[in-house]
């Protein structure tokens, strides 16, 4: 289960496996545990990590869960902003606004139920390497199993480039790591910031303060890093010069694990569909056009009539794909809310009809 590996309970796991190693205790075991594990994501303000799944045992399934509940919620206390949440759930501002469409950004309220994210759809990359995915402004980080080990996945919200800076599309690598970086702003972002009347100094010391935070790992593209920040507020937005920004204690966590030479494949998947056993999901976020006007307020954006029948046509494109090239009767209602409401939730859509297992008469 994913959230043991990173909770608090993982320290009294061992001892609890102990008091009850009998095989007739194992369903009680199990439902401990689970019921453990809600209760520590329902519980207001304890931070708990979800970064990490495991992998789809079939190849070519794509959904990643908690598999703790279809929906899973926290409670806001009276000092929380839905930013405040997000971070402590490892989510981005974006994604948990998308989310929470009712919920006062600031002033979210004591006792008011927050929804989170437990479901995600792998994109369509290779399972190498880090997979930046734009649109849903989230990383994926696919390291390679040891022996013995069952293959994971881990996933961070992050922000990506602005309209005016985008972040560039494509295949590269990470070319070289640097803790405590300096930051030299190139001569663009200086003039920039010198026609709003805040001058840049030639070379930005290393340090907490440092715009880069205190990891920096550069691209193979070049002028492009992945980093920390010290303004952890907007990350999941479109808020850089076209670096992907991390939290602060997110990348602490990556930083060790990548290498140089890691494979990195940026890519643009609003929407992604793929397979859980038998049963096809869609999961749909705001396209990047839909985005263009956000800035460091954050914007949820609204969809047109034009974009819904675009982010349709896609839609279909990619469920014949992944259906074998053939169009599956679909719920065209679960299609319909899906699309209009672009929360980034996987939805169910289609069944594959059981199959008999029983052997064919003889004639």
């Amino acid at each position: 289960m994913t959230l043991l590996t990173t909770s608090p309970l993982r320290k009294y796991l061992p001892a609890f496996f102990a008091a009850a190693p009998c095989a007739r205790h194992k369903l009680t075991i199990g439902i401990f545990i689970r019921g453990l594990v809600v209760l520590l994501l329902l519980a207001p303000g304890l931070p708990v990590s979800a970064a990490t799944y495991d992998r789809p045992d079939n190849p070519g399934d794509s959904l990643i869960s908690d598999e703790l509940a279809d929906e899973l919620y926290t409670t806001a206390k009276h000092e929380d902003t839905l930013l405040d949440i997000a971070r402590n759930f490892d989510m981005g501002q974006i994604e948990i606004l998308l989310l929470n469409p009712d919920v006062d950004r600031w002033l979210p309220g004591q006792g008011t139920r927050v929804r989170l994210s437990n479901l995600r759809l792998l994109p369509d990359t290779p399972r190498q390497g880090l997979t930046l995915n734009l649109p849903e402004y989230r990383m994926y980080y696919f390291p390679a199993p040891q022996a013995g080990e069952k293959p994971v996945v881990k996933t961070f919200p992050m922000s990506i480039g602005r309209v005016d800076w985008q972040t560039p599309l494509g295949q590269t690598k990470v070319i070289r790591k640097v803790r405590n970086p300096t930051w030299t702003p190139p001569a663009s972002i200086r003039a920039e910031h010198a026609a709003k009347g805040d001058i840049l100094p030639a070379v930005w010391p290393a340090g907490p303060d440092n715009p880069l935070g205190l990891f920096a790992m550069y691209l193979g593209t070049p002028g492009y890093l992945i980093h920390s920040t010290n303004k952890p507020f907007g990350v999941g937005m479109r808020v850089s010069h076209g670096c992907i920004r991390m939290y602060p204690e997110d990348i602490e966590k990556l930083f060790p694990e990548i290498k140089a030479g890691t494979p990195v494949y940026i890519v643009n998947q609003p929407i992604k569909v793929g397979w859980h056993q038998d049963t096809l999901y869609i999961e749909i976020h705001p396209t990047l056009a839909e985005t263009e006007s956000e800035d460091e307020n954050g914007t949820v954006p609204e969809l047109t009539e034009e974009r819904y029948m675009a982010s349709l046509e896609l839609a279909l494109k990619l469920i014949e794909r992944a259906n074998s090239q053939q169009m599956p009767v679909i719920d065209g209602e679960a299609l319909k809310k899906a699309l209009q409401q672009h929360n980034g939730i996987p939805t169910a859509i289609y069944k594959r009809p059981a199959t008999s297992q029983e052997a064919p008469e003889s004639p």
